[in-house]
């Protein structure tokens, strides 16, 4: 098998990595930085969501697992003292593979045939990169919804949406369900301008297109990776065709995993 470790970078997740390193090839284990087929990362969530945006260019073709070095994360879920027994698993194939939705990003230039494509494991949200007032027109369907006036709009995925989308007031969403949820960011309701005011949840079949009112720079953030973009015409949200796939070795339901997080 072959397999790349992606660390936090902090004294206690490089320990672990090079232990963890010297084990997978003593068991004859390759390592593949380039092509790997199972990626491990140490240290937390935000690790993890590092190594996604480093091998998304082949996430059809990998499966992650995430090791804590600190807390239980959602995708961090196994301990440092359990590394050995999840080696041997990987090493014997013993494990399923599980896949979550992610938010596909497209953003479309006043240039006719420019074009950017991201994609988002936990959310993308859509600022001023100034700090005033973000005002955009919302389509859904191509039909228009309404005119948003506030400080920012999140687009979360299932998985994500227990990380700043709840923060907002976002809904949790179970990820077996392929969706996506636009949440306004302190958004402007009065007497003049009003906006839906509420999480809004889309199937897979349906998308979300934003288009600015003015021509301004946006500050697009996708998970924890910051972007300035000009000379916007659109961006359009949806469920990506593409998938994250998790290298799941035992039972960990989502809903334990929310009470463990934000109830126990």
């Amino acid at each position: 098998m072959r397999f790349a470790v992606v660390s936090k970078g902090d004294t206690k997740s490089n320990a672990l990595t090079d232990k963890m390193m010297n084990y997978m090839l003593g068991m004859d284990m390759v390592l593949d930085e380039k092509s790997p087929e199972i990626v491990v990362s140490v240290g937390g969530d935000g690790t993890l969501l590092q190594a996604f945006h480093r091998y998304q260019h082949i996430v059809s073709d990998v499966s992650f697992v995430g090791v804590h070095t600190g807390h239980l994360g959602f995708y961090a879920d196994w301990g440092q003292d359990e590394v050995e027994r999840l080696i041997m698993a990987l090493k014997n194939d013993d494990f399923e593979v599980v896949e979550y939705p992610l938010v596909e990003v497209m953003i479309h230039y006043d240039k006719v045939g420019m074009e950017t494509k991201y994609l988002a494991l936990n959310e993308a949200t859509l600022r001023m990169t100034n700090g005033s007032t973000l005002v955009m027109d919302v389509d859904i369907r191509n039909r228009h919804f309404e005119r948003f006036r506030g400080d920012g709009l999140c687009i979360s995925t299932p998985s994500g949406s227990t990380a700043y989308n709840k923060a907002l007031g976002g809904a949790i969403i179970h990820p077996s369900i392929e969706a996506v949820q636009m949440t306004e960011i302190a958004s402007i309701n009065n007497r003049v301008f009003r906006t839906v005011g509420s999480p809004l949840v889309l199937p897979k079949h349906h998308f979300v297109n934003v288009r600015p009112v003015n021509s301004e720079e946006y500050q697009m953030t996708i998970d924890h990776v910051n972007l300035v973009h000009k000379g916007v015409k659109s961006i359009q949200f949806s469920v990506a065709e593409e998938k994250i796939r998790f290298a799941r070795f035992r039972p960990f339901p989502f809903w334990q995993r929310v009470h463990d997080s934000f109830i126990s």
